[in-house]
């Protein structure tokens, strides 16, 4: 499953065009998704983390932004995404409590 997608332009990152940027801009709108141009839905500038920066850093922005998705980079280069459900796996991961054996 695909939740957000990157827009290049000449190589040049320019923004991201996420689930609910389809359903919010375009499909409730009555847009007809098959003549709509990207750059017409896509959020932009996009929001992005250093990859060394904490999962508690990435969750704290997008808390404060508003956002369910940050692009992650090293060294001012777009790595990879990082997503709100990312998030959930984790924390949910690291809060189960661990089977141990004696």
């Amino acid at each position: 499953r695909v939740g957000a997608l990157f827009v290049d332009k000449g190589g040049a990152l320019v923004g991201i065009v996420t689930d609910t940027d389809v359903v919010r801009r375009a499909v409730a709108g009555g847009e007809d998704l098959g003549k709509l141009a990207v750059h017409t839905i896509m959020t932009s500038p996009i929001v992005t983390i250093e990859s060394m920066r904490t999962v508690q850093d990435a969750h704290d922005m997008m808390g404060d932004l508003g956002v369910r998705h940050l692009g992650v980079t090293e060294q001012g280069r777009l790595v990879g995404l990082v997503s709100v459900r990312d998030l959930l796996v984790y924390f949910k991961r690291v809060s189960e409590p661990k089977i141990t054996q004696d």
